[in-house]
């Protein structure tokens, strides 16, 4: 659970980066994708134990 909240936390960071700082859009791309990375590493654990019952 704690790699999936800091993934959360990294997201939220380079995210609000991106959106301030001018010219570093690409900030906001990346945070985009490292919490579409984060929802699919909780989505395959919930999954395997579900799976493991």
């Amino acid at each position: 659970m704690w790699f999936f909240l800091f993934l959360l936390l990294v997201a939220a960071v380079l995210g609000v980066l991106g959106a301030v700082v001018e010219g570093l859009l690409y900030l906001l791309f990346i945070g985009i994708g490292v919490l579409v990375l984060a929802v699919l590493v909780i989505s395959l654990q919930r999954s395997r134990r579900r799976a493991g019952r």
